[in-house]
């Protein structure tokens, strides 16, 4: 983390600085040098799901925004205040994919849980079963600007190498070993610095 990440207080605009706070904490922090407030900085949620059909077969979404534009992601994004990690996490299904809960997707279980704190998130994912409906008429289109488009891959077909973040590999490759042995669990885990 760098020496001084705030360097104006978001209450009152005086510079702050990097110190031990007044109130007992034990980690320096950002502290306004007029009127104390201890600025805190804490990491971002991401959120999202893994849509995957009764064959075992996952959606991924092509992205059609920077960072990583053109590459395969699932369908995630950072969570907004006042929503749940599940509600964020459908919502960011919506929008990526097109996927609307109870009508293309099942809200299922979390499924991986990975800290990655060289940027401080942490990422959230949760199973989304396809509905057999949405299949039989197949996959929605019109996505919103983020996805360029969406594709169902069995593990196989997957494309490993344009995958665009880590956590994303990490997480179908737990899926598709969770698949193979016939029972689909929890996973909590934290990359590497």
């Amino acid at each position: 983390m760098p020496a001084s990440a705030i360097h104006y207080c978001r209450r009152c605009g005086a510079p702050t600085a990097r110190r031990l706070p007044d109130d007992g904490d034990t980690r320096q922090r950002d502290v306004c040098t007029a009127c104390g407030l201890v600025h805190y900085q804490n990491p971002l949620l991401v959120v999202g799901t893994l849509p995957f059909a009764p064959d075992g077969r996952v959606l991924l979404c092509q992205r059609d925004i920077e960072p990583r534009k053109g590459l395969w992601t699932l369908p995630a994004g950072f969570m907004e205040l006042g929503e749940t990690l599940r509600g964020g996490a459908l919502r960011e299904t919506s929008e990526e994919a097109a996927l609307e809960a109870g009508r293309h997707v099942r809200p299922g279980a979390l499924f991986s849980v990975i800290s990655v704190p060289q940027v401080g998130q942490v990422h959230v994912f949760y199973l989304a079963p396809l509905l057999e409906e949405c299949l039989r008429q197949g996959l929605p289109g019109g996505f919103g600007h983020e996805t360029r488009q969406t594709r169902l891959f069995a593990e196989s077909q997957a494309p490993w190498p344009q995958l665009a973040f880590e956590t994303v590999r990490l997480t179908l490759q737990h899926f598709f070993d969770d698949w193979r042995a016939g029972c689909l669990g929890v996973h909590e885990q934290e990359l590497p610095s």
